[in-house]
């Protein structure tokens, strides 16, 4: 992991804490989550709070969530709002925790002045025992307060001015004045420095989670689905389609149908020739390694080079993805390539819509060997296939995504998926057939939404 350390590839954009005033905040809040402190004088925390150093100190990288427990978060700065999140076992932590620290950055901005703010993202559900539990998962709740309990002295203030303003003869009620006096001491003025966190109920449709080793949960489709990663945790939801990544043919049609993916090549913005040459090289690169052949600087010629070697042991991918390149580059026949053929995850993208991200995950998954893919989209599992890598796949996959996705996250981002989706979704898909009586419907680039080619008279209607 050194060499992505080393290019900001992991543990980038962390905040660093490295004065004594944060590292006592830090400690105060920690002994009230975990009842223990870290001895260390300089450490770095990701948006949540957690940090890597203090997680190898206590040999438990998941000590801000306890096992059983919800995930608990400690605040020093509203700038964590632009840090990742490390360790999420929920795709759509991050999200939550950033979108809490934003619509309530003022208020949080005035406690972070004075103290530390921690607190924890309930899901609301007890205990995750078989996948059927995960459906319950449809809002997060975010509770926070500093070490002092400042939010709670505010609210008692608030619940006596309240009761005070209320009642006609609360002008003659010394004692209730007397306790009032006594609490602004402790909370402050608020009335003209309200503490009060407002939006911190979160609805949650779509989400991956770490669970059962792995599962995708679309809500918002119009079939409703479950995939996991691991076939052998595969579980029949009600009210889901549950299936597993190996079935290819099932997945294709469920995308297709739902309109949830488009062929790169035909999708708008996207500039297709070098998106399919550029996961043509990982591949390439890939099999190159697996092979022991030399891809001297790990550039296009290089490995052109070593593909003229493979002989049959060419990854199947290549044939495909070939003469979609061809196409996108020189026109002619429209090649055909149905869910069967090794490139077909490769060539498509999601689309628009409250679950692009997602589905991004998802085919990052069924295409492993797109290796930007699965780094910009799917961090947990780039992580872990990373660790079984030889030195010389882990150099050219550094060096790679140093110089072709750290230098413009942004606009590599774009150029990939497409600008940020609106609030419309797309209209979906007529339904088709997922399966017959021989077994899933294959599914063809075509019929995922690409229109047909022109013929000699212009353009098919």
């Amino acid at each position: 992991m050194k060499r992505l350390i080393e290019k900001g590839l992991m543990f980038g954009n962390l905040i660093r804490v490295d004065s004594p005033a944060w590292v006592s905040l830090y400690n105060r809040a920690l002994q009230k989550i975990t009842g223990r402190q870290t001895a260390l004088a300089e450490f770095h925390i990701d948006i949540s709070g957690h940090s890597p150093e203090i997680g190898d100190e206590f040999g438990d990288m998941d000590y801000l969530a306890p096992e059983g427990g919800n995930r608990h978060f400690i605040l020093l700065t509203t700038e964590q709002k632009s840090a990742p999140m490390l360790n999420a076992d929920l795709s759509v932590l991050r999200d939550v925790l950033r979108g809490f620290i934003t619509q309530n950055e003022s208020q949080l901005f005035s406690l972070t002045a004075r103290d530390a703010v921690l607190g924890e993202i309930d899901d609301r559900i007890w205990q995750l025992a078989e996948p059927a539990d995960l459906p319950q998962i449809r809002r997060l709740s975010v509770t926070a307060d500093t070490t002092g309990g400042h939010v709670a002295e505010a609210d008692r203030l608030a619940a006596m001015i309240d009761r005070f303003r209320s009642r006609p003869d609360g002008w003659w009620d010394d004692v209730l004045i007397a306790q009032m006096i006594e609490q602004a001491r402790k909370s402050g003025d608020v009335t003209r420095n309200p503490v009060r966190l407002a939006h911190t109920e979160f609805d949650v449709a779509d989400f991956w989670a770490a669970d059962f080793g792995g599962v995708y949960l679309i809500r918002s489709a119009r079939e409703p689905a479950m995939i996991f990663a691991d076939p052998a945790r595969k579980a029949e939801v009600q009210g889901f389609l549950a299936m597993s990544v190996g079935d290819r043919h099932q997945i294709a049609a469920w995308l297709a149908r739902n309109a949830l993916a488009e062929p790169v090549i035909s999708a708008r913005g996207a500039d297709a020739a070098p998106i399919l040459r550029q996961k043509i090289d990982f591949i390439l690169a890939d099999a190159a390694v697996r092979l022991g052949l030399d891809t001297g600087d790990g550039g296009r010629a290089a490995l052109r080079r070593a593909a003229a070697r493979m002989g049959t042991d060419l990854p199947p991918e290549i044939r495909g993805l070939s003469a979609l390149h061809r196409y996108a580059e020189q026109g002619g026949d429209w090649p055909v390539i149905d869910s069967a053929d090794p490139a077909y995850f490769y060539a498509i993208r999601a689309t628009p819509g409250p679950a692009r991200d997602l589905v991004n995950r998802l085919l990052a998954e069924l295409a492993p060997h797109d290796l930007r893919l699965l780094f910009m989209t799917h961090k947990p599992l780039f992580y872990r296939l990373y660790q079984t890598w030889p030195d010389a796949k882990r150099d050219y996959v550094a060096e790679m995504l140093a110089r072709e996705y750290a230098i413009d996250k942004q606009g590599t981002r774009e150029a990939l998926f497409g600008p940020e989706p609106g609030m419309s979704d797309t209209d979906p898909a007529p339904r088709r057939q997922a399966a017959g009586p021989w077994g899933p419907a294959r599914v063809s680039l075509s019929e995922a939404g690409l229109p047909r080619p022109a013929g000699p008279w212009g353009a098919a209607r």
